[in-house]
C-alpha cells in the first residue's frame, strides 16, 4: 500500500478546504493535509522539524501575510526547493501569476467553483506531484 501524499495546504477559506477534502476522498486519493489557515503562521512550520510535504497549495490572498511573501519564505528555505507548490487563487491577475511563476511556483490556477472543478483539481495535484518526482 503506498504512503499518503503529504500536502501542506495554506488557505484561509473553510469552504476551500472541505471541497479539496471532499474530492480527494471522492477520488480514493489517500492525502495527510497540513493545514495553515493565515500567511504569518507559515514562519513556525518552516522552522520545524515537520517532515518535507510531497506538494504545497497555497492561496494568494491570505490573512496576517500575503501569499507572495508566504512564497518567498518557502522558495528561501533550501529543504523545500524541490517540493513542487501550486498557488491555487481567486486572483485572475496576470502580474500575480508572472510573479508566482517567477518566484518558483510550479503551477497557477483559478479555484474551481464546483466539486467536479475540485476532482479535477485533485487529479492535476497528484500529477504535479508524480511528475516532479520523475
Amino acid at each position: 500500500m503506498p504512503e499518503p501524499f503529504k500536502i501542506l495546504l495554506i488557505e484561509d477559506d473553510p469552504d476551500d478546504i472541505d471541497f479539496l477534502r471532499e474530492a480527494f476522498k471522492d477520488n480514493a486519493i489517500d492525502v495527510n493535509l497540513d493545514i495553515l489557515m493565515r500567511g504569518d503562521l507559515i514562519t513556525n512550520w518552516l522552522n520545524s522539524d515537520s517532515p518535507s510535504p510531497h506538494l504545497i497549495v497555497m492561496d494568494l490572498n491570505l490573512p496576517k501575510l500575503h501569499g507572495r511573501e508566504v512564497l518567498c519564505m518557502i522558495k528561501a528555505k533550501k529543504k523545500y526547493a524541490k517540493v513542487p507548490i501550486v498557488v491555487l487563487t481567486t486572483s485572475s491577475l496576470e502580474e500575480d501569476k508572472d510573479f508566482c511563476l517567477k518566484k518558483g511556483a510550479d503551477t497557477f490556477i483559478s479555484k474551481p467553483s464546483s466539486p467536479e472543478g475540485f476532482d479535477e483539481l485533485v487529479k492535476s495535484l497528484v500529477k504535479t506531484v508524480k511528475n516532479k518526482a520523475v
